[in-house]
């Protein structure tokens, strides 16, 4: 045998097969793999399921009756061997499978696993399962938890219809082919977290209580069309490569996609969200366009990348120290969003809204260079730190804040206003001095503390900007707020 050449490094040793934490089959081991099949032992035998022969097998099964407890970590499956179990569990009343709490975690299903119309009565684990083909679950009922994290789906992952009473755990699971949910109903805590979708992941017309897709990967289409969210909805630090499609989907709660990143253009919408809709340090790489009916959307230090197009209705925007190079409009839509079949988008979740209109509450941090507003409500705006503020464009019925009526009485003594437009900031300014009247608005909490030396140059340049405009009321207006805070 030659001798290995100085300096050449010896090769990594491949790492020993690790056992599992339950006794196991070892069928098939070898000096290489001294672990051999992962199967939990057979009740009263020392093989898994799949090692047994034909007569203990046959006998086990027979035993079996619907609704009982099954434990087949690790084994592998085949077509046949899988149909055989659940056929040993079927209800006679339904003529589906019934059965109780069972254990898959790490079993490999080489071909076509059908779990269709089953009942999982009890707690149902498939951790670390792999499907090597189809995986159906339609119509499959799971009374307990339902968990499949770190399962891997090689081919189709069917849970149409399916539904998850309890925990629906599919937290680092990863989806090689299609996944489709569509009409799933999930009434408990559900966690796809860190999960990996590599085509299309769809979820149409699916029912989530509580949903959590934090760190999820959509490398493919994401559809959640129609899907309503009755509890809290996070989406926060996901990735969406392919599509992402939110049509005529309904939260109930919040909706967070905290610093989501949307590689390719995106169109979310018309969606309607009853509670904040949360695009915080979100990334959009590509064109968006965004139809919300919703009661607030944040968009703090969000990044645009891109064009974009905001249609909002009923939602009060903080979008301070957003950033975008392209131009970008947000504006408010009077009717109702417009469904490709002519039929409205339902907002019955808004109905105690007062009205349809869009309030901006900040601009601060902003370059509104690039920026367009139409019809939105800027008398709560907060404008100071926002820059190029004479470029700003505002089209349409942009209204602002005025003065307080025209005559207040100080003692016996009438203090007139000339009446005009004025800034959220001139309202908490002049309601903080000493001798105020009544009327001027105060801070809310959070606004921070701004005087006339940082109202001044606002003031000057919006007055620009309403000059450009050729609207020449409004600067008229803001020029008198600029010599007043002056």
């Amino acid at each position: 045998m030659l001798d290995r050449p100085s300096g050449m490094p010896h090769p990594s040793p491949e790492p020993s097969p690790t056992p599992p934490d339950w006794p196991h089959c070892a069928h098939g081991t070898t000096p290489e793999d001294t672990v051999g099949c992962l199967g939990i032992h057979a009740p009263g035998h020392t093989a898994c399921l799949a090692h047994l022969a034909d007569a203990d097998r046959d006998a086990y099964l027979d035993g079996l009756t619907p609704g009982a407890d099954i434990d087949h970590r690790g084994t592998s499956f085949t077509g046949p061997l899988l149909h055989a179990l659940l056929n040993a569990l079927l209800d006679p009343a339904t003529g589906h499978p019934r059965l109780g709490e069972v254990r898959f975690d790490s079993a490999t299903f080489q071909d076509d696993a059908q779990f269709v119309r089953a009942t999982f009565q009890g707690h149902a684990w498939f951790d670390s399962a792999t499907f090597h083909d189809l995986a159906s679950f339609d119509w499959a009922v799971f009374e307990g938890l339902g968990r499949f994290e770190s399962a891997i789906f090689k081919g189709y992952a069917h849970f149409d219809s399916a539904a998850f009473e309890g925990y629906a755990g599919f937290r680092s699971a990863t989806f090689h082919d299609l996944a489709w949910f569509d009409s799933a109903t999930f009434q408990g805590i559900t966690k796809f977290d860190s999960a990996t979708f590599e085509h299309l992941a769809q979820f149409d017309s699916a029912t989530f209580h509580d949903a959590s897709f934090v760190r999820a990967a959509f490398q493919g289409t994401s559809q959640f069309g129609q899907v309503t969210f009755e509890g809290h909805a996070s989406f926060g630090y996901a990735i969406f490569q392919g599509a992402a499609h939110f049509r005529s989907a309904v939260f109930e709660g919040d909706a967070r996609f905290d610093e989501a990143t949307f590689e390719r253009r995106v169109a979310l919408g018309p969606l309607v969200c009853a509670g904040r809709f949360v695009l915080s340090e979100a990334m959009f790489s590509g064109p968006a366009n965004l139809s919300f009916a919703a009661r607030r959307l944040e968009c703090l230090r969000t990044r645009w990348t891109s064009t974009a197009e905001l249609r909002l209705r009923y939602a009060t925007v903080d979008f301070a120290h957003a950033v975008f190079e392209y131009p970008l409009t947000i504006a408010a839509e009077a009717n109702p969003f417009v469904l490709p079949d002519g039929q409205p988008v339902d907002e019955q979740v808004l109905a105690d809204a007062p009205d349809a209109a869009v309030r901006m509450a900040s601009l601060r941090g902003v370059d509104a260079a690039h920026l367009v507003l139409a019809d939105v409500d800027l008398a709560g705006c907060l404008f100071t730190g926002t820059v190029h503020l004479d470029q700003l464009r505002l089209e349409g019925a942009c209204v602002f804040d005025t003065v307080p009526p025209a005559v207040h009485w100080r003692g016996w003594r009438p203090v007139r206003f000339t009446q005009r437009r004025t800034l959220a900031e001139e309202h908490h300014w002049r309601a903080s001095e000493p001798s105020a009247a009544r009327g001027w608005n105060v801070a809310v909490l959070g606004a921070g503390r701004v005087g006339p030396l940082q109202l001044a140059p606002v003031y000057r340049a919006l007055r620009k900007a309403f000059e450009d405009g050729k609207h020449e009321p409004g600067a008229a207006d803001f020029y008198y707020g600029e010599m007043g805070a002056a």
